[in-house]
């Protein structure tokens, strides 16, 4: 992507919206980007280390996929790619299809979205809210025709003035994150970064992120993917490279992943390391993360939690260590805080028993 395409990234993302209060942004898509970074207080004092989350929840569509969202279809329209009135059509395990229905809604797109029939009702409900024609398919394997990428594309292939977004393996969502996210954490953190850790459905935001970290401390600061079980990346990268066949689930939605994507490919080989986090630590952070911080958060954002805290733990007293705090619980929780579902997937019992108040749903 060139200089221009990155400043332009830079300036619609909105970095001036935190440091200047007073100077208005140009849109929704003005408005995404420069999320506050949260020092998690109560794990860091608890590790002796300084953990921080980047509070992605607070995008305008309320998820780190805003960004992404923002990145392509500027990248399109820089490359004349969709014209006014044009349609976008992605295959999405959600919070990217949020932020691309806000996108094209600002900008008088139409908006399809393809989607995972295993997705929480409080997603698909709202992607309709915001106007977008939605698909619920079957939930099958990427190497299957019908899996909802490849209708997606074939979909878009039909119709006039239509781009594919191909968020997977399309790098301009690498670049949005290259462009503002990396060097959103560098400022913030006054360049005193010693670990990133994320999880990554796409790879975007970790190949992006962790390519300009690495750029900027000239290779000091360590990154690290996080894998939830049912993905095949914590094994790839510690083997060296070698892939398996996909095998079991997981309750968080949007990341982990059976192949190694474009975005991802871009850096994958530049990994420090990896670490797999089962759900039940997943779900005993998220009540966690309520109780002492009073954040209320997705079980991915969870996840990369428990992972930041290992990380910090590997480097050693008094590392800082960032993750990205993805989205909010709202968009889970009738699954998240019901008894019954916990139950379902064997993992009520992983919360501690002071933190079960806060299971409030049957």
């Amino acid at each position: 992507m060139s200089q221009m395409l990155c400043s332009a990234l830079r300036r619609s993302l909105a970095q001036p919206a935190r440091h200047f209060t007073m100077r208005a942004v140009e849109g929704f898509t003005g408005s995404v980007g420069y999320t506050p970074l949260i020092y998690l207080k109560t794990l860091s004092e608890q590790t002796g280390c300084s953990i921080f989350g980047k509070a992605e929840f607070q995008n305008p569509g309320g998820s780190i996929k805003d960004r992404a969202a923002v990145g392509i279809v500027l990248d399109a329209e820089k490359k004349g790619l969709i014209k006014p009135g044009g349609t976008v059509v992605e295959g999405t395990a959600g919070n990217t299809g949020i932020g691309l229905a806000h996108v094209c809604r600002s900008k008088g797109y139409k908006c399809v979205i393809f989607m995972p029939d295993t997705q929480s009702q409080e997603k698909i409900d709202l992607l309709r809210m915001l106007g977008a024609e939605v698909y619920p398919v079957p939930a099958v394997p990427y190497e299957n025709p019908r899996n909802y990428n490849h209708q997606a594309k074939e979909y878009a292939q039909k119709l006039d003035n239509a781009i594919w977004t191909d968020q997977f393996d399309n790098t301009a969502n690498t670049y949005a994150h290259y462009a503002t996210t990396g060097p959103e954490i560098w400022e913030q953190t006054e360049g005193m970064v010693d670990g990133f850790i994320c999880s990554t459905g796409t790879g975007g935001t970790l190949a992006g992120v962790g390519k300009y970290l690495k750029e900027k401390s000239n290779g000091k600061t360590q990154v690290w993917l996080a894998d939830p079980p049912g993905s095949v990346l914590y094994t790839y990268v510690s083997s060296g490279g070698k892939l398996v066949e996909r095998t079991g689930s997981s309750i968080t939605e949007g990341i982990g992943q059976g192949r190694v994507t474009a975005n991802l490919g871009t850096f994958v080989n530049e990994l420090d390391g990896a670490l797999h986090v089962p759900d039940e630590q997943s779900i005993a952070m998220l009540y966690q993360l309520l109780d002492t911080e009073g954040l209320y958060v997705g079980a991915s954002t969870a996840l990369n939690v428990v992972a930041a805290v290992e990380l910090a733990q590997k480097l050693g007293k008094g590392s800082r260590v960032v993750t990205v705090l993805c989205d909010g619980a709202y968009r889970y929780q009738s699954r998240l805080f019901s008894k019954k579902w916990l139950q379902s997937k064997g993992l009520f019992d992983a919360i501690p028993d002071h933190l079960r108040k806060y299971v409030v749903l049957d």
